[in-house]
């Protein structure tokens, strides 16, 4: 089988602390997998190596079967953790940044989005409210037709209405055949829209599978209990 994320042996350490130790998993096409952990437990870190950030590590990653480079990061779209839009810009600039530096960005999609959203084009970033960042960030990374999209904590910091909001622009808005990477803490949001979960803790992978089989192997409703039964 072909997957779209390969990951074998994957190890990384920061000064002698293992950030991530020797983890193994795949993602085939059409997936939505939650990253799920608390602070600390290497999420973050896997992502900026899948991402290409962190180019430093032991073990094999492939992207598409490509090794993490160029051509990777063409097929990958992520949201960080951080706002990653200038201060001094507004939504019509990040627009066309966007769609200058990538090929699969969706100008009028990234428009039309805006204009559903009431999201101002020419105000500064910085005058935005929180929410209306998040969003304007969420809209330029779904409007690219990626086949692989990775989230950091997307809902952290916001409210349980602006969350339900956000996944639902993401359902409606990424490429279907591609799959979907969440990282997050908040459990409960996210379990509705996954179809498997990866638990990592202190840098190693301690649980994982489709949504189904966890809820059976552990004899549970929701997948928040099996949060706190491991964690």
């Amino acid at each position: 089988m072909d997957y779209l994320l390969e990951i074998n042996a994957l190890s990384k350490n920061f000064h002698q602390t293992n950030a991530l130790n020797n983890i193994s998993f795949n993602i085939g096409s059409g997936e939505i997998v939650g990253l799920l952990g608390p602070n600390g437990s290497g999420k973050t870190t896997l992502i900026k190596i899948i991402t290409g950030l962190i180019n430093n590590y032991e073990g094999k990653v492939l992207v598409l079967g490509k090794k993490i480079g160029v051509e990777s990061k063409s097929k990958v779209s992520y949201l960080p953790d951080v706002n990653f839009i200038p201060s001094s810009w507004n939504a019509d600039k990040a627009i066309r940044y966007f769609a200058d530096f990538f090929d699969d960005f969706d100008k009028n999609k990234a428009i039309s989005l805006l204009k559903d959203l009431n999201i101002p084009f020419n105000t500064a970033f910085k005058s935005l409210s929180k929410g209306t960042k998040e969003k304007l960030q969420l809209i330029l990374i779904l409007s690219r037709n990626a086949q692989l999209y990775i989230f950091d904590e997307p809902i952290a910091g916001v409210d349980p209405i602006a969350r339900d909001l956000i996944f639902e622009l993401i359902l409606k808005n990424y490429n279907k055949e591609a799959s979907l990477i969440i990282s997050t803490h908040l459990v409960f949001s996210v379990e509705r829209i996954l179809s498997s979960a990866i638990f990592l803790k202190y840098g190693e992978i301690i649980e994982q599978g489709s949504i189904v089989e966890l809820k059976q192997k552990y004899n549970s409703k929701n997948l928040e209990e099996i949060f706190k039964e491991i964690f």
